[in-house]
């Protein structure tokens, strides 16, 4: 583990680190707010999982997270989107495709299914590294992302509803095998059998009997020029609907997709979470 970055920051430690990931083959970066100290003990974990494009320098700089988060006593940790200089042909051709757009997944297509296993480097490698390495409470932890990481808080939160006590999401991909990113992604890193997607698509799995055993809070913009034809949050409250599963879809006037809507709510996701995981 490499320490890139540490600053204080409203009385705890903001830093960035750098790691050799076993499940990429490639170094991965990510980045640990740790609050002020707890007497010793462990931190409950908020978990946050970025867009299109993005690092985990995005969610750090500009969302404002850390004062409330230094308040409620919750370590954030925010991981990188995909692995980078994996070497594949064409990684960096487009923005919803390969660097910066790992979806989360384990790709199980060639030549990406070698790197592209953000979905395993999430739940196992970098829980294990976070556990390990920073005074993080491991049975009180929560998800929540924006974009392709709302999709992904919410397919990971689903899935592993033993680690996740709690998940949020900020204009999620919510049915990503039903809108031209999923197709792209979801086909280029699984391939064409649509039966693999659905494994990576939060509407299907709570059609297929996967649940959170709280209430799932999503924030969406409504001036979201994504809302139609990418993000379709209908189609994930009317899976809950079939599901019996509590969704609270709050959708906001005026907002668009950007972090000025993420730094607005933020504070309501991380009291959100804090309400679950610091009691």
């Amino acid at each position: 583990m490499e320490t890139l970055t540490e600053q204080r920051c409203f009385g705890g430690m903001q830093g960035t680190y750098r790691h050799a990931s076993s499940e990429t083959r490639t170094p991965m970066q990510f980045s640990v707010f740790v609050p002020g100290s707890r007497s010793g003990g462990a931190f409950p974990v908020l978990w946050y999982l970025s867009g299109l494009t993005c690092t985990e320098e995005n969610f750090t700089v500009k969302a404002g997270a850390q004062r409330l988060a230094a308040e409620h006593g919750l370590m954030l940790v925010a991981p990188d989107t995909s692995p980078r200089g994996a070497g594949i042909p064409g990684e960096n051709d487009d923005y919803d495709f390969g660097t910066g757009a790992g979806f989360y997944v384990d790709a199980t297509h060639a030549p990406w299914d070698l790197n592209y296993r953000m979905y395993s480097y999430i739940t196992r490698e970098l829980q294990e590294a976070v556990v390990t390495h920073f005074p993080a409470n491991a049975k009180r932890q929560g998800i929540t992302g924006h974009s392709m990481g709302g999709h992904g808080a919410l397919t990971l939160g689903l899935r592993n509803p033993g680690l996740y006590a709690s998940v949020s999401a900020f204009a999620p991909i919510s049915a990503p095998a039903s809108c031209p990113w999923g197709h792209k992604a979801l086909g280029g890193y699984l391939g064409a059998d649509e039966g693999q997607w659905q494994d990576y698509d939060a509407t299907s799995l709570l059609d297929r009997g996967f649940r959170h055993a709280g209430e799932i809070l999503v924030d969406q913009g409504e001036s979201d020029a994504f809302l139609e034809d990418q993000l379709r949050p209908e189609l994930l409250r009317e899976a809950c609907g079939r599901a019996g599963q509590s969704l609270r879809l709050r959708m906001q006037p005026g907002y668009d997709h950007s972090y000025f809507f993420i730094a607005t709510f933020i504070g309501d996701h991380i009291r959100f979470h804090a309400d679950r995981l610091c009691g």
